[in-house]
């Protein structure tokens, strides 16, 4: 049997412990440069730009968030071209969340790949898993929206301010609420 690190089952959607000296390593580092990028100034755009460019996995032209951002790794994430995050976004990724093109995010958006075991026995063993996220082209996602672990929201969806999501959403649709349901079709992007 071949062991497998820590990072290894983390990336391969199994059970880890993420108290691993490597990933809290490469936690400090994504750390050190979110506490950069943080603490610039509103004029240094092509600063914020390279250190997303260093920080994340994959970034398309016309990158834009807005500090405070806050991630685990930086690695696991990919947006394509025109993504706009507002003030105060949080990414848990633990495992790959891929964003479209054209997507925007709503102030204290919330992306979490991570979950932990439902029983307490399992979980005070400080294991977790995390599961991807997707988020397709053209998604507006409001204001305070929490996206579960394991959701794809689809291509033209726009999900409402402080709405909770917990399953997949089609394409094309307007949905909101907690849990997130759709509420009406809306015409093709």
């Amino acid at each position: 049997m071949v062991h497998q690190t820590e990072k290894h089952k983390m990336l391969t959607g199994q059970i880890y412990r993420s108290g691993d000296d490597l990933l809290r390593e490469e936690r400090r580092q994504a750390k050190k440069l979110l506490k950069v990028f943080n603490d610039t100034d509103p004029g240094e755009l092509e600063k914020r730009v390279a250190i997303l460019n260093e920080l994340f996995g994959a970034a398309g032209s016309n990158l834009e968030i807005e500090p405070p951002f806050y991630c685990d790794y930086g690695y696991n994430i990919s947006v394509g071209n025109n993504f706009y995050a507002n003030h105060n976004c949080i990414v848990l990724d633990c495992a790959p969340v891929v964003i479209g093109d054209d997507v925007f995010l709503g102030p204290n958006v919330q992306l979490y790949t991570a979950t932990h075991p439902l029983e307490a026995k399992e979980r005070d063993k400080g294991l977790e898993a995390a599961i991807p996220i997707s988020i397709e082209d053209s998604v507006w996602i409001g204001g305070s929206a929490v996206i579960n672990p394991g959701v794809t929201i689809g291509r033209g969806t726009t999900i409402g301010s402080g709405s909770v999501v917990t399953r997949n959403m089609p394409a094309n649709v307007f949905a909101a609420g907690n849990p997130c349901k759709v509420i009406r079709n809306l015409a093709d992007v």
